[in-house]
């Protein structure tokens, strides 16, 4: 398991290796893939939502042409 002392050192060496102003451009744009990842998801959920609703609501006037 991760300790304190080791999640420290990870932080020094990811602030050596990137640099101080650096690591909130990074921050900024993970946060807007994690967005758009939301984003994506949710448009996906209501499109196969209005798709089940379609179908239901074509077999519905189909089974009463019939």
């Amino acid at each position: 398991m991760i300790g304190t002392t080791e999640i420290i050192l990870i932080a020094l060496v990811i602030l050596l290796i990137f640099g101080g102003k650096k690591i909130p451009e990074l921050m900024k744009g993970l946060g807007k893939g994690v967005r758009s990842f939301k984003q994506g998801m949710k448009e996906d959920d209501l499109d196969s939502d209005n798709t089940a609703t379609k179908q239901d609501s074509a077999d519905a006037t189909g089974s009463r042409q019939q």
